[in-house]
């Protein structure tokens, strides 16, 4: 192999990428773009559920009651209605999530001893939605219903001795505040690099095939290793630049914590790099046309998500998919960077990880080189 050869096939692809003006926005200003809406957007945090208060008794304790569901912070009442014709047509239109119901006499039964009812109408669209909002609803009416009982107790037994219990202390680590956007960020970054690498690589050998370049670079000594080490170079330094620029953007907009080594998310993300590249070159070498090469890299890009465990936890997948992810490189990398922003692991533990999309980028680049052929079908 001959490094001189290899350096021209590399400032050849460089011009080539650089000299489009849209070719840059791509690389550098999508890349940001995506970031700042998916770390707005992807977030399982239910704050501000859109509530409508569906009050027939009108009494002290059912307004203490809303009151209680306002102050949590995760409910946002926006109407007050007076029929359930009103409260369908709401859940139905969308306009609310939830619909709090208070029957006529709610005060009333507390005072008599008995127990009083809530309805808590839910939109159950996004089911995962709604069961946290149920939680919430169930907590708060549970402490609204202590109060109560304890107010009553005081009334007829003077001060009232604090029955025996369980004191519940949760500590949660690695992410303190249990923020999905510290979750879902360093995931973003690996989906974000996959996506631009994939992209631009898929286009490089069979950008030369449509443009008619590929019977000059026949004629050339150049070997299928020398040529694909060209063409994969100049796409590994961009894709190390997007981390460093997506990961700065992370740290410090959407304050994600970064405890572990730099130097060890850099060489992760050389190994992660290694195994996208090698396969955006593979989809390449296989493709007749662009066209070809772009719905091949969705074919691959969009299942890899969805089979990571970026969006959905793998062990909730049948056991049959479970088997198909330890093929996905994603599902390794998610792991590492996780690891790296916020548990501030080293490679004592995540080395199995990196150990596999080592292989997984090794064979992806063999079997490129190999498809690589110096003849024209």
């Amino acid at each position: 192999m001959t490094f001189e050869r290899v350096k021209c096939m590399f400032v050849k692809e460089f011009i080539h990428i650089f000299r489009d003006p849209k070719m840059k926005g791509v690389i550098f200003l999508a890349p940001l773009i995506q970031l700042m809406v998916f770390g707005y957007a992807v977030t399982t945090d239910v704050r501000n559920v859109a509530t409508a208060v569906f009050d027939l008794d009108q009494s002290v304790a059912s307004r203490e009651l809303v009151a209680r569901f306002v102050k949590s912070g995760y409910f946002t009442v926006v109407t007050h209605i007076q029929t359930e014709t009103q409260a369908q047509d709401l859940l139905d239109h969308g306009r609310v999530r939830a619909v709090l119901r208070l029957n006529k006499g709610f005060e009333q039964t507390l005072q008599e001893g008995q127990t009083a009812q809530l309805q808590v109408l839910l939109d159950g669209t996004d089911s995962n939605s709604a069961g946290i909002v149920l939680d919430y609803s169930a907590r708060i009416a549970n402490e609204f219903s202590q109060a109560i009982q304890i107010a009553r107790l005081s009334r007829f037994a003077g001060r009232v001795r604090p029955l025996p219990g369980v004191d519940l202390q949760t500590r949660a680590w690695f992410n303190d505040n249990l923020e999905s956007r510290n979750f879902y960020v360093p995931g973003v970054i690996a989906i974000l690099v996959m996506l631009i690498t994939l992209m631009l690589t898929s286009m490089a050998v069979v950008r030369e095939k449509e443009v008619g370049t590929m019977e000059q670079i026949m004629v050339t000594p150049i070997t299928p290793v020398e040529f694909i080490l060209g063409k994969s170079l100049p796409f590994a330094l961009i894709g190390f630049f997007d981390v460093l620029l997506i990961t700065v953007v992370g740290v410090f907009w959407f304050e994600v914590p970064i405890r572990g080594n730099l130097v060890l998310l850099f060489m992760a993300t050389a190994i992660y790099l290694m195994t996208t590249l090698g396969v955006g070159l593979l989809i390449s070498t296989i493709s007749q046309t662009q066209q070809q090469a772009l719905m091949s890299t969705f074919f691959f890009y969009l299942p890899a998500i969805l089979l990571s465990g970026f969006m959905f936890p793998i062990a909730n997948m049948p056991q049959v998919i479970q088997w198909l992810t330890y093929l996905n490189p994603l599902r390794y990398f998610l792991i590492v960077i996780r690891g790296i922003f916020l548990k501030g692991v080293g490679l004592s533990v995540l080395w199995p990880h990196l150990l596999v999309l080592l292989i997984m980028g090794l064979f992806t680049m063999w079997t490129a080189s190999r498809r690589f052929h110096k003849t024209m079908s």
